[in-house]
């Protein structure tokens, strides 16, 4: 059973959500809340699988409830952004904090099960609506356009060959977060294997010929 937390501000679209979901026989709703700090209390005593997270919020934005939450050690949970705004200054900061998946209201209702499903299988969501407003606000293919300066040096040492642990020990980072990183990297960069990482790094000079990082990185 995938168990399921909802935050939206908007008391009708958290009932309706609850309904769809909940005539599921494989999804539950199992938590609700209309502002940031209450969807984070109530997350960390529940533990779902699965948030669905609106951007605005009447307290905080939903960006910074998902940095938060994606922050804590113990996260299991995946976060799915459920919103009305599909724009590049909406859908990156998302990704950016951590989201797995990010779908708008207008959304049909099988997809919307469908995303919740992928998200909790451990894949990201993003429509080709989605995957479309992310090239067309990439000014570049650079790399340092488009990740953090730690997500290349997540990318370098992941080109060259080394495990989430021994990444983790690299740059003080635990083998889950690093893991975090790296779908959040394959996200970004639109690719869907370590290969497609190692080919990405090769082409935009992260991927030295002598395969040693431990100047850098020691």
């Amino acid at each position: 059973m995938i168990h399921v937390f909802i935050t939206d501000d908007h008391t009708v679209l958290r009932s309706g959500l609850r309904l769809l979901i909940n005539n599921e026989p494989d999804i539950e709703v199992i938590g609700e809340a209309s502002d940031g700090a209450s969807a984070i209390e109530q997350i960390k005593a529940l533990n779902p699988d699965v948030i669905l997270m609106d951007i605005t919020l009447p307290d905080m934005s939903g960006v910074e409830v998902i940095r938060i939450l994606k922050q804590m050690p113990q996260a299991p949970w995946r976060i799915l952004v459920l919103t009305m705004h599909p724009e590049a200054d909406y859908l990156r900061p998302a990704l950016d904090a951590g989201a797995d998946g990010y779908v708008v209201k207008s959304v049909a209702d099988d997809e919307l099960l469908d995303a919740i499903r992928t998200v909790c299988r451990g894949h990201s969501f993003l429509r080709s609506e989605a995957v479309a407003v992310l090239m067309d606000d990439s000014p570049s293919d650079d790399p340092e356009a488009l990740l953090s300066e730690r997500e290349i040096e997540v990318l370098t040492l992941v080109a060259h060959g080394h495990t989430n642990a021994e990444i983790g020990g690299r740059l003080y980072l635990s083998p889950k977060t690093v893991d975090t990183y790296r779908r959040r990297i394959m996200q970004k960069l639109l690719l869907d294997t370590r290969a497609d990482m190692v080919d990405y790094a090769l082409k935009h000079g992260l991927l030295r010929p002598s395969g040693n990082t431990q100047d850098e990185h020691a």
